[in-house]
């Protein structure tokens, strides 16, 4: 059975795009058109009418449910505590789904209007590209193919990290990672000091693992989240924008010194659209099948896009 088609037994309740967007209400729109433009990723072509259309109801949704943690977390300090005062939990938003299908955009757009909320929440945003394992180590592991595969992530770190964030903890440092030298940077980090508010987005963080037979408690990365999103697309779209984003990189970033794919720039269009088809097949679309897409029923909300990019379909888990 498909659970994401309406079926009486689907744990989701599908929604179309304009059904979804009655549900802004009277949601402000508080982003203007430059600053979409600024937070959206190349190729992505969202706009303020698809924020207004979709990313307001889901901020709105996100709202209710920090609101309803907040009333609970309340509640539990007063049954285990009493009147003696807690340590802040901050509300932690996973964001999941393939290579190319818009992931950044999102969680940027979410970012931001989640902070423009009456209450000014103070909101971070973390990727788990920076928990990626040093290519040094990649390469000595044979595992430089394997990139955003889970094995190339420090699962542990990543799990020390959350697990700080979500105990309140002051001043939790996050590795940095930067696309222009595809790699970790040694000894840089940034510091996320108790958010209201902590999105994480990346590939794998839905991942699970096989479950230990003497019953041992093995935490997941989605363990530590209040709510999670699966951006999701037909693989036909996301392979045609994985492409079209590769081909445009070569005229723009890969193009300056340093950059880790400066050698594409230097290629025939021919022969780097057969770059990027290897690397595809070889890589992206393996790590979508194995590790990525099957993770995507775990999600509460996934939004599902058109071929056109933007999303066409909201399925919201049930309660």
């Amino acid at each position: 059975m498909d659970q994401l088609s309406p079926a009486k037994y689907s744990p989701y309740r599908i929604f179309t795009a304009d059904e979804w967007a009655r549900f802004r209400a009277d949601a402000p729109l508080t982003l203007t058109e430059d600053e979409v433009t600024r937070l959206r990723s190349l190729g992505d072509p969202i706009d303020l009418d698809e924020v207004a259309r979709i990313y307001l109801a889901v901020s709105r949704l996100i709202y209710a449910h920090v609101e309803a943690m907040q009333l609970l977390f309340g509640q539990r300090q007063r049954f285990l505590f009493g009147d003696q005062p807690g340590r802040k939990t901050p509300f932690i938003i996973g964001i999941a789904g393939s290579v190319a299908v818009g992931k950044s955009t999102t969680a940027r757009i979410l970012k931001e209007l989640l902070a423009r909320w009456p209450s000014s929440p103070k909101v971070d945003l973390v990727t788990t590209d920076g928990f990626l394992y040093p290519n040094a180590v990649l390469e000595a592991g044979g595992l430089m193919r394997r990139k955003g595969f889970p094995e190339s992530y420090d699962v542990g770190k990543i799990l020390r990290f959350l697990s700080d964030i979500k105990a309140g903890r002051p001043k939790v440092e996050a590795p940095v990672y930067s696309h222009f030298v595809y790699d970790v940077m040694p000894g840089k980090s940034v510091v996320v000091d108790r958010p209201d508010i902590l999105i994480f987005e990346g590939l794998n963080v839905l991942q699970v693992r096989e479950m230990p037979k003497d019953g041992k408690a093995i935490p997941f990365v989605s363990d530590f989240f209040d709510i999670s999103i699966y951006i999701d697309a037909e693989e036909a779209d996301i392979h045609r924008w994985y492409n079209d984003r590769f081909m445009s990189l070569r005229q723009t970033a890969f193009r300056q010194e340093g950059s880790f794919f400066h050698r594409y720039s230097k290629v025939s269009d021919t022969e780097a659209l057969t770059i990027a088809e290897d690397l595809w097949s070889q890589i992206n679309a393996k790590n979508l099948h194995d590790n990525i897409l099957p993770t995507r029923p775990r999600a509460d909300l996934i939004l599902r896009k058109g071929k056109d990019h933007l999303i066409e379909q909201v399925a919201l888990r049930k309660l």
